[in-house]
């Protein structure tokens, strides 16, 4: 983030604020649009707009912005509410980095979807990869947010988040070449904005479980009452042992059956 903080101080001014919202805008523009196709288009507006990189060779350009726009496949009553819970991961985005950061963080996500596309031939007809995107950003900040599914089921942000991760992870091992670099593309943006985070959590965590597991192991040893001193067996090794305390020994030192009678007589040291 040094690099974007540095970049921030001199190109700060040119962030487009509210980014999202304009995104949001086009996109219901036109989902209303795709009701009068026929009259102005002659052809599904989608299709005018989406990034197909055959096309965009043969001079349609515009595609390579205008796919953005392309509302989510949903249904009337559900379409603002696909685009009300882009709006509001946009927004947290940009309340939490600041206008600039989350410019680049889309312009990223923009970009590599682009190259993937280039790359592989796959076609685009909607920004569907590039809005998960977001939903994992927001997630990542918001893990508890909950979201009312159907508009009556609520769930945890987090566990949409982990169902995703699941079917592009099960894309990307199942599908073809084209398939796998439009899922790597479409989460570059996000490992390389929390990438470091989440490998430095996962090394403490690890971290954090050796330590753990020698805390137990040593709250094993020591909560226990008796401890032979020549085998080292505890009543917690084996609970139906009996323990006794050696009075020739010079000292407190307490010995298990086995070894009551079979060990070494300690002395005190004469100075």
């Amino acid at each position: 983030m040094r690099l974007l903080d540095k970049m921030e101080r001199k190109l700060g001014r040119f962030a487009i604020k509210g980014l999202i919202m304009h995104i949001v805008v086009f996109n219901m523009l036109v989902y209303l649009l795709s009701f009068v196709q026929d009259d102005l288009f002659n052809a599904d507006i989608t299709l005018r707009l989406a990034l197909i990189p055959e096309l965009v060779m043969q001079g349609e350009v515009w595609r390579l912005i205008t796919f953005i726009f392309i509302p989510p496949p949903a249904s009337p009553i559900f379409i603002i509410f696909a685009l009300l819970l882009i709006y509001r991961f946009g927004t947290g985005l940009e309340q939490e980095w600041g206008s600039f950061k989350f410019n680049i963080y889309y312009l990223v996500g923009i970009l590599a979807t682009i190259a993937g596309a280039m790359i592989s031939g796959y076609p685009h007809v909607s920004p569907h990869y590039l809005n998960l995107s977001l939903l994992f950003g927001f997630a990542r900040f918001h893990p508890n947010y909950e979201i009312r599914l159907l508009l009556m089921l609520p769930v945890k942000l987090k566990y949409i988040a982990w169902a995703n991760w699941g079917l592009m992870g099960y894309m990307f091992l199942g599908g073809n070449t084209p398939i796998r670099i439009a899922v790597g593309a479409a989460v570059l943006n996000y490992f390389l904005f929390f990438g470091k985070e989440i490998f430095f959590k996962s090394k403490m965590r690890s971290g954090s479980v050796v330590r753990k597991a020698k805390y137990q192991q040593g709250l094993k040893i020591k909560d226990t009452i008796h401890k032979c001193t020549v085998c080292g067996i505890t009543e917690k090794d084996d609970p139906q042992m009996e323990f006794r305390y050696c009075s020739t020994c010079e000292g407190d030192y307490e010995y298990c059956m086995d070894h009551l009678k079979n060990h070494e007589h300690i002395k005190k040291p004469k100075y």
